[in-house]
């Protein structure tokens, strides 16, 4: 089993936009409108909104290929590109996304382990991130991985207000 992560770059941007639609999609298409994902993933995921996080210091892509697939991404923000103030000690994950077919085979956990790693290498005691209250199989592999939730936020996909767990790990 061949598994590689490289980090983007403003020449990935297409991979990153249909990565980005077709993971967002499978994992929650079955529960919301489509009016409200396309809402969404018009605004989420659109060529400019993409190249300015991109562009952003504080966040970084990754993709990681199984074999030589694209089978899916983290994005980790620190600083002031964190989507809640969590303060200069944590760094978030936001999107760790992996295609439903690549699913099951550990890739989730060697994002996880990246983002660690970026955390530790920026001095970060803290990683945390937000999911989707309904997403049971996500918060199940969190907490099998130590993050313990901490709170929620609001999350709007289109025009409903969700609900996402906050959920956090210390690094030791």
């Amino acid at each position: 089993m061949t598994i590689n992560i490289k980090k983007c770059t403003h020449k990935d941007v297409q991979i990153l936009q249909k990565i980005s639609y077709d993971t967002f999609n499978e994992t929650f298409k079955h529960k919301n409108s489509p009016e409200n994902m396309n809402t969404y993933l018009e605004k989420a995921f659109n060529i400019d909104q993409l190249e300015n996080e991109l562009a952003n210091g504080s966040s970084q892509f990754f993709f990681i290929y199984f074999h030589k697939d694209v089978a899916g991404y983290l994005k980790v923000n620190t600083e002031d590109a964190q989507t809640e103030s969590m303060g200069k000690e944590s760094l978030e994950i936001e999107r760790i996304y992996i295609k439903s077919h690549f699913q099951k085979l550990g890739l989730g956990k060697y994002l996880l382990n990246k983002a660690q790693d970026i955390a530790r290498a920026h001095g970060k005691t803290n990683i945390w991130l937000g999911v989707w209250e309904k997403n049971e199989n996500a918060i199940a592999f969190y907490k099998k991985l130590g993050f313990v939730q901490t709170g929620a936020h609001s999350f709007y996909m289109g025009d409903e207000e969700q609900t996402d767990f906050i959920m956090t790990k210390t690094l030791v």
